[in-house]
């Protein structure tokens, strides 16, 4: 069974689903589309039916939840999102970006042994179906220019404004 739970943020609802075997999806919820669109996309993702079941869902929402009150910015859970053998490298090698910090498209593309790679990185940038937690707002363009992101370039920079903020105020002061 899929399962799913909903959990409102400063930047909009977000729709977190998956299965016994892990996370598939954490998407912002926009326009017109509405949990049962994405309760219709993990079903296809899980190839069953998804059901709202907020306690399944628990770790993935509290740890989201934490994100977005500055409390941790890392992800402790296991993610299964779907995608092609190329995507789902792009999607690891983002895990490797840390909080507060950005790479390009071609620092990626670098990073799974693909240099010439970068449009395609970029493609499969945006279609992570895993967004703030495979962290695609962090990578930016070759010049540092943010580009596109598909929750939106708002968001993009609300994220990577609310990670440096956080980040200044945790690091050492120089004595």
């Amino acid at each position: 069974m899929a399962y799913y739970d909903i959990l409102p943020t400063p930047l909009g609802d977000v729709f977190i689903g998956g299965s016994a075997q892990g996370i598939h999806r954490v998407e912002f919820i926009d326009g017109d589309r509405n949990e049962a669109y994405y309760a219709a996309l993990l079903a296809l993702d899980a190839a069953e039916p998804a059901i709202p079941a907020p306690r399944l869902a628990r770790e993935a929402v509290e740890a989201l939840r934490n994100y977005f009150e500055a409390r941790a910015f890392t992800f402790d859970m296991h993610l299964t999102p779907r995608g092609t053998l190329f995507q789902r490298m792009v999607w690891h090698a983002l895990l490797d970006v840390a909080p507060g910090e950005t790479v390009s498209y071609g620092d990626i593309a670098r990073a799974i042994g693909q240099p010439t790679a970068s449009r395609a990185v970029g493609q499969a940038v945006g279609h992570n179906p895993i967004a703030v937690v495979v962290p695609c707002h962090r990578i930016v363009g070759s010049s540092g220019a943010l580009t596109g992101y598909a929750s939106g370039l708002d968001r993009k920079r609300w994220l990577l404004a609310h990670e440096s903020a956080a980040h200044q105020r945790d690091r050492p002061r120089p004595c």
